[in-house]
């Protein structure tokens, strides 16, 4: 007789971007108990469980297609643990992960609403507690002075490139050449047209905010550069000296 732990892992369907359903969560449970992937488990295959599957899939020395093939569910299935049954009771009560595996299952999930102090609760409500999950790190301010930045930026731009601006942004923050803060890169005399021209005050959509996120979480398209700038506008000689890496949209990124 087979237990329940012996059973096939996922299904039989190549699992690609854009996936919905139970596929996708066991995906995302499986690269967060290894470590690949920091965000939500919620069954919706985007970017940011696109890119670490790829990552997954270098590290492990598999074909790197952002596909979750036969090989690589194989690989997943021998390399992690998923307790189905845990992480959908996790997501039935509305909790978001902010880890999955190697530690207690009572720290592996977010408490699943916000209480505000002072509203009249007694003790039997429970503890006061914080829903909003901030990747490490990085303050709600951060994230949202950098969505206006990539949107005053680069809101034209296909969602590869917005997600690239914000890249830009966090490899200066960890160059030594640059202000070691988002507000300090942002705010550099010189550094963004959008600060310049005022665009930085513009209210973001929801896909800058997206492709924020997306990049904290590892995503970097453009390769680790440190600047960008639109072939058509440019106007500094300096720029077109620095080393180019790739043509994303409008923009060349350099390092």
């Amino acid at each position: 007789m087979i237990s329940p732990q012996q059973t096939e892992a996922f299904s039989n369907q190549v699992i690609q971007h854009g996936a919905t359903g139970d596929d996708v969560i066991e995906l995302q449970a499986r690269l967060q108990y290894l470590g690949f992937y920091n965000g939500k488990i919620d069954g919706v295959f985007g970017w940011g469980t696109y890119w670490a599957l790829r990552n997954f899939q270098y590290e492990f020395g598999l074909e790197i297609d952002g596909l979750a093939g036969e090989e690589t569910k194989q690989k997943l299935v021998k390399a992690s643990k998923y307790d189905e049954a845990f992480v959908k009771e996790q997501i039935a009560k509305g909790k978001k992960f902010t880890h999955y595996g190697g530690v207690d299952k009572e720290k592996q999930s977010a408490p699943a609403k916000t209480k505000q102090a002072g509203q009249g609760e007694t003790a039997d409500d429970g503890p006061t507690v914080t829903a909003v999950n901030v990747p490490q790190g990085f303050s709600q301010n951060d994230i949202q002075l950098m969505a206006n930045a990539v949107y005053g930026e680069a809101r034209g731009e296909p969602y590869v490139g917005q997600v690239a601006v914000a890249a830009v942004i966090l490899n200066r923050v960890e160059s030594p050449s640059f202000p070691n803060t988002v507000a300090g890169v942002i705010f550099e005399p010189g550094a963004f047209t959008a600060v310049a021209d005022g665009q930085i005050w513009l209210t973001p959509n929801e896909t800058a905010r997206q492709a924020v996120l997306d990049a904290i979480n590892g995503w970097d398209p453009t390769g680790n550069a440190l600047y960008y700038f639109n072939p058509e506008t440019a106007t500094s000689p300096w720029i077109w000296s620095r080393p180019q890496i790739k043509k994303i949209g409008k923009h060349i990124f350099c390092k």
